[in-house]
């Protein structure tokens, strides 16, 4: 199966037949579009730091960082630009291209700590690595000035589709989450934009998301693809472990119908075999996350070591700073 050109008028019978394939083809098939438009043996490896942790307002079913919900996570300050560009080099030289931000806000503000994030943004991309941040919902001023300072990409993640958002979030709305994005796209900004799946939702939620990611003006450049990362005390947190092979299914559509976006395996990697992930990294996955303390954000995740291993043994090689996958 080849895709030539990127379509931006998939429709949802279009998108529901592909991720409805028998799943030896469907893999098949998305590896044949990923090859097409990446190299196999490369992948992109982000590190993603918390520089903000806990104490936000929102009411996300699913977020152990939620104020509300006794999650015995700490609640910790801003932290420290030096400490944060440390973090950084030491992330670059453990082969990390990109370095993402998180701070647990439900919108940035334009007060001293933005000041101090913007001066984040600027250090750390003068150590030449793709500087990203999800601080929340952004103005169309805020994104002018993260991209000022130096900021290559904004994660934003729909979460689920707009049928089934209400069923997990209520202190937002769908569209607000989608007016960020926009922001983050007319300031010039790459976008960073997937969603979550294991939230209780259907098949069809899960392929209404992927038509919302794949009719924007522009595909998102990065798509994350998230397991639920079940966290006791929150609403979600004796959910039931998604079954792998939805997340393959997720991978390989999204690589299909989204054929140049960088499809970044993320959460719930701590919960998937080495010989899972592959099926991942075949359906056409070409990044993931990793951290020097094991965490993504405030949920278990492998390290730069056991990641540099697995890439190793299955012959994948990470992507450096400016070197395109294609």
């Amino acid at each position: 199966m080849l895709t030539e050109t990127i379509r931006k008028d998939w429709t949802p019978d279009e998108i529901g037949a592909i991720y409805n394939r028998p799943l030896m083809q469907l893999i098949y098939d998305a590896a044949t579009v990923h090859r097409q438009w990446h190299d196999p043996e490369r992948i992109q490896v982000c590190t993603l730091l918390s520089i903000k942790t806990g104490g936000c307002p929102e009411d996300c079913a699913y977020c152990g960082q939620a104020a509300r919900y006794q999650t015995g996570i700490n609640v910790k300050a801003l932290m420290r630009k030096d400490d944060v560009v440390a973090i950084a080099r030491r992330a670059r030289e453990g082969g990390s291209s990109r370095f993402c931000m998180a701070a647990a806000w439900r919108e940035v503000k334009d007060n001293r700590d933005f000041d101090r994030v913007l001066d984040m943004v600027t250090e750390v991309a003068a150590l030449g690595l793709e500087v990203c941040c999800t601080l929340g919902m952004l103005t169309e001023t805020q994104a002018a000035k993260l991209k000022a300072a130096g900021l290559y990409a904004y994660n934003h993640n729909l979460d689920s589709s707009a049928e089934y958002y209400e069923q997990i979030i209520s202190t937002r709305t769908y569209t607000d989450r989608l007016n960020t994005v926009d922001h983050v796209r007319k300031a010039g900004i790459s976008v960073c934009c997937g969603g979550i799946i294991g939230l209780g939702e259907t098949r069809e939620n899960r392929m209404q998301m992927l038509h919302t990611l794949a009719t924007m003006p522009e595909h998102p450049e990065s798509v994350p693809v998230n397991a639920l990362a079940r966290v006791q005390g929150t609403p979600l947190g004796d959910r039931s472990k998604i079954d792998t092979w939805e997340m393959v299914r997720m991978i390989a559509t999204a690589r299909i119908i989204m054929p140049a976006a960088m499809i970044r395996l993320s959460a719930g990697r701590m919960e998937m075999s080495e010989y899972e992930q592959a099926f991942c990294f075949m359906a056409g996955a070409n990044s993931i996350f990793t951290n020097e303390n094991g965490e993504l954000l405030v949920t278990p995740n492998p390290g730069m070591g056991e990641d540099r291993g697995m890439m190793e043994r299955l012959g994948l090689k990470a992507l450096v700073s400016g070197e395109v996958n294609a």
